[in-house]
């Protein structure tokens, strides 16, 4: 591979996505070549350190472990394709707990003891509210893949990005007209009190409103519950659709006495995957979710018309065609979310590509080639599908789908255009100084 010149220090909008584009299969000829060749040209041999929080232990486990599989899939084939600006990519990973002062912790550790690049892969929305003034206060650029609307509010900072995957607001938007034209308009909302959960409880009720709808009641239960029939008799007698978002390691368990509660007769059911992430649909009791309709931010089962984007990006991290491990095929996948660790990592190649980085004195440079970014193509680097960054908000807007119970899978039925989760911004993160 041989150097280029470094680009300037304001990379034009059409190097950034020509990069972006680019993404994992611009370097695929240096596949041919021997791994000491691939790196020889760098202007440094010292790798790319990216810090991984993760959530091995504490209510996001589950995820955790996915993120963990994805992340390191994805470090793995962008350093078979050369590394990023002749370097390889090296994971440096530390728990946070699923827990926001940890989390600050690890951010910390990642700027100060590990001399990593940037701070990436945060999940669970109050752990992400907890690091990401750290990390803003550290300089560190912080690409979390949490789904949460904190970023685009303004809450952040600008050192804090989410170009991998989409968020709350954008999701339940382009969701509600579905759920109010086939399902129902009197709904009960039952959701994680915090907040994540609370994403969803403000901006589905005012997205429903908006279809002539309205939410009937609000149950709102802490994610760490165990135990769940106690709250449903809270759910009104004329509930026509039960909205649901639960969390946590006891999922199967609020699922499966969901189910108990209301035998036969429910109400039309309409869940974020959330509720059944790393959860066999086919686990014993779970029967009455069949015509029962998600979310999926990816779709779990590899569906009749399946991207050859979508089937590579399955055979990289190990899953098969029902979203379970090819290893084991009761260990099922979090797969609705762990392709934002995927694709968030192919921003951060591009990024770093498009700013020439070298260094962390180049970090600024690279927030500035990220918000550069607008049109993502549907690829290899982006199996859930084609995107659009907006550089202001630092959050990214994508397709949504919505798939039905059918016979034990989850068919897809729906899938939403990105206008429909589109809406107007709350901040210029780019009016911030760096």
């Amino acid at each position: 591979m041989t150097k280029t010149k470094k680009p300037p220090l304001q990379p034009t909008r059409r190097d950034a996505l020509k990069t972006l584009a680019l993404g994992a299969g611009g370097a695929a000829a240096a596949t041919s070549l021997p791994l000491w060749a691939r790196y020889a040209s760098a202007q440094s041999s010292e790798p790319i350190r990216v810090g991984f929080q993760v959530h091995r232990t504490g209510i996001g486990a589950a995820y955790g472990r996915w993120y963990d599989r994805t992340t390191m899939a994805a470090a793995k084939l962008i350093n078979e394709n050369g590394g990023i600006n002749g370097r390889p990519v090296e994971i440096v990973a530390e728990d946070d707990g699923t827990d926001p002062k940890r989390g600050a912790e690890v951010v910390e550790k990642f700027a100060t003891q590990h001399n990593c690049d940037i701070g990436f892969g945060t999940l669970f929305s109050h752990v992400v509210i907890g690091s990401a003034p750290r990390a803003g206060e550290l300089k560190l650029p912080y690409f979390v893949v949490s789904e949460g609307h904190h970023v685009a509010s303004g809450m952040l900072n600008r050192y804090t990005l989410q170009p991998g995957i989409t968020d709350v607001k954008s999701q339940v938007q382009a969701m509600a007209p579905f759920v109010a034209s086939n399902l129902g308009k009197k709904v009960t909302m039952i959701f994680p009190d915090f907040a994540f959960g609370h994403d969803h409880r403000d901006y589905f009720t005012a997205a429903i409103e908006a279809q002539g709808g309205e939410v009937l009641e609000h149950i709102a239960i802490p994610p760490t519950e165990t135990s769940f029939t106690k709250y449903f008799p809270k759910i009104p007698r004329d509930t026509e659709v039960i909205y649901h978002v639960m969390v946590g390691p006891a999922v199967l368990t609020f699922v499966k006495e969901l189910g108990e509660f209301f035998g036969p007769q429910r109400p039309e059911m309409f869940g974020f995957i959330d509720s059944l992430e790393a959860v066999d649909i086919g686990s014993p009791g779970l029967e009455f979710l069949e015509g029962t309709y998600f979310w999926e931010g990816n779709p779990r089962y590899a569906q009749a018309d399946q991207s050859p984007y979508d089937a590579f990006f399955r055979e990289r991290v190990g899953v098969d065609a029902n979203g379970a491990s090819v290893s084991d095929p009761k260990d099922v996948s979090t797969y609705a979310h762990m392709f934002g660790c995927w694709e968030t990592l192919h921003v951060v190649k591009a990024g770093m590509e498009a700013a020439g980085y070298q260094g962390p004195s180049d970090r600024a440079k690279l927030i500035e080639a990220v918000e550069a970014m607008t049109d993502m193509a549907h690829s290899n680097a982006h199996p859930q599908g084609a995107k659009v960054f907006n550089g202001k908000t630092h959050q990214v807007f994508g397709h949504q789908y919505i798939t039905k119970v059918t016979d034990g899978k989850l068919l897809l039925v729906h899938t939403t255009s990105i206008e429909d989760t589109l809406y107007p911004d709350e901040v210029d993160y780019t009016t911030q100084p760096l």
